[in-house]
């Protein structure tokens, strides 16, 4: 029986560094190309309100489609079906080398966007049935270490291609390399573990299995939207330390790197001690959340640096154990919906929060600090109450 279970988890682990790997490579693509498609859509014509206008519908349409595309997931079980559509749609980010105008160019980001929303709750799903194996909170953070290799290793390429006399159009036609590896990963994934909810079998009741809208989830969606809110997002973080010269243009996104450094390290850790204690690890968010806006808005370069390794720190903790926990506080048959409701919520919460904190850092940057530490201090009681909620259940 002792074997049995070790092979379990063996192949459990397998399959979830093959998505972890999948994950990396994808970021390799889409992050690679997220911090050159302002300046590229720019050359090709756009205004600064049509970046803007770019950026922030991609974003809404890749989480606002999560809830859609998590429910359909779920009523089907084509999680599979619907992780490929996801990916297949990273390809249109390597496309943006053939744009000739910047509606285009907007167009192919926006498709990936879109992507990011039909595969995101599904792939999740899908991980949450191997990490029952080794883990949760373990498992979801060596897949998040993988997939933040991928947010390092992108933005770099770009930087070695444009340093040595490269252009965009050139940075782009070489992602089309990780984009093909990352559909070619996903086939021996899917090949190996092409029913991977046999990992998991669901001990409650089936009048159980079908409720959703729990107590506990719904405090737990609150502390979300909650604690998202209040965490400063790095583009504003970059708007200050450009605008007040704390740091060079060299600089700022070799900052961000380190703060993707940290993410992965700490997606590791804070994962193992999820497994232990479950819940208590997300008093972590708002705890070190809490000192983010006084260091990272400060004109000090070592209160910044400090303040981006602690926002590289809680986005880890965002990306391990808050994806982790919707797995232990939701039935399976409902878990693609749940994940496409928290996704939902968490960019809500990141879009209305990092519009209010860009509104106030033109008032007052003491408005946006007790802005940002109002919503932290209000999600505390709210995860206490979760807890709570949590041991009686």
């Amino acid at each position: 029986m002792n074997k049995e279970v070790s092979q379990r988890k063996a192949r459990a682990l397998r399959f979830i560094v093959l998505m972890g790997l999948v994950s990396l490579f994808g970021d390799i693509v889409y992050e690679g190309a997220r911090g050159v498609t302002g300046p590229y859509l720019a050359l090709l014509g756009a205004s600064a309100f049509a970046v803007g206008l770019v950026g922030g519908l991609g974003e809404f349409i890749g989480y606002a489609l999560r809830l859609l595309s998590g429910f359909i997931a779920d009523r089907t079980k084509a999680y599979w079906f619907f992780t490929f559509i996801g990916y297949g749609l990273i390809f249109s980010i390597p496309l943006l080398s053939f744009a000739n105008s910047w509606w285009v160019a907007a167009l192919f980001i926006i498709m990936e966007r879109a992507g990011k929303a039909f595969r995101s709750p599904a792939r999740d799903t899908i991980l949450s049935y191997a990490t029952k194996e080794v883990g949760r909170g373990f498992g979801f953070g060596i897949h998040e270490a993988l997939d933040q290799i991928g947010a390092i290793v992108g933005p770099l390429i770009f930087s070695f291609i444009i340093f040595f006399g490269g252009d965009y159009r050139a940075g782009f036609s070489i992602l089309w390399i990780p984009a093909l590896l990352v559909i070619v990963i996903l086939v021996i994934a899917r090949n190996q573990l092409p029913h991977p909810e046999k990992l998991e079998t669901s001990e409650e009741p089936e009048e159980k299995d079908s409720k959703i809208f729990s107590r506990v989830f719904i405090l737990y969606s609150l502390f979300t939207f909650l604690s998202v809110a209040g965490f400063a997002n790095f583009p504003l973080i970059s708007y200050h330390l450009k605008i007040k010269s704390i740091m060079s243009d060299v600089q700022i996104p070799t900052f961000y790197a380190l703060a993707m450094g940290v993410d992965a390290i700490v997606a590791i850790l804070i994962g193992k001690a999820y497994d232990r204690v479950g819940l208590k690890t997300l008093m972590v968010i708002p705890l070190l959340s809490l000192f983010i806006p006084f260091l990272a808005f400060s004109n000090s370069i070592a209160s910044v640096i400090i303040g981006v390794i602690l926002w590289g720190g809680v986005l880890g903790v965002h990306e391990t154990i808050m994806r982790a926990a919707i797995a232990d506080l939701t039935p399976i048959s409902r878990r693609g919906s749940a994940y496409g409701i928290f996704n939902t919520i968490y960019g809500l919460s990141w879009l209305l929060g990092g519009a209010l904190m860009g509104i106030l850092y033109e008032i007052s940057l003491s408005y946006l600090i007790i802005l940002a530490a109002l919503f932290e201090l209000v999600s505390i009681p709210v995860l206490l109450v979760l807890e709570r909620e949590q041991k009686t259940k």
